[in-house]
């Protein structure tokens, strides 16, 4: 029996993880079009080399992960599913995500850091669990240290 009816967002980073978040998705949910695949860019610095010469816009980076996003989707058979290309601070935005989408669900999965290397590199997972509204379910990676 389906764990959700409702929506269920899923953080894509494009690691082997965000397939098996898909498929563990897939097994919680009777209805894969209720699936919100989520890649979140972080804005780039209006000094960055590619932003002051003219080579890189927001919109080319938007236009290039949702071409991934939608490889990926057809890839994991869920064509169906939402495929949401936002920019911000990605643990606030994919809880504020979830919460307007009403969700029932984040699956999402984690680096399985410790330490300096967790305080450093931070998470994106904890973020997601310190602003979320609704359930979430973190899948440690298989090459979590």
């Amino acid at each position: 029996m389906p764990f959700s009816k409702g929506p269920v967002v899923i953080p894509m980073d494009f690691s082997k993880e965000s397939a098996g978040a898909v498929r563990t998705a897939q097994q919680m949910t009777s209805d894969t079009s209720q699936l919100h695949l989520l890649h979140m860019l972080v804005p780039i610095d209006d000094m960055s080399p590619g932003v002051l010469f003219g080579q890189v816009t927001e919109e080319m980076r938007t236009e290039h992960v949702q071409r991934h996003l939608a490889e990926l989707a057809e890839e994991c058979g869920v064509s169906e599913a939402k495929q949401v290309v936002l920019m911000g601070s990605p643990g606030p935005t994919i809880a504020d995500y979830a919460r307007d989408q009403e969700a029932e669900l984040i699956i999402i999965p984690s680096h399985g850091y410790h330490g300096i290397k967790r305080l450093v590199l931070g998470s994106v997972a904890e973020g997601v669990i310190q602003h979320a509204k609704c359930s979430v379910l973190v899948l440690r990676r298989s090459d979590a240290e």
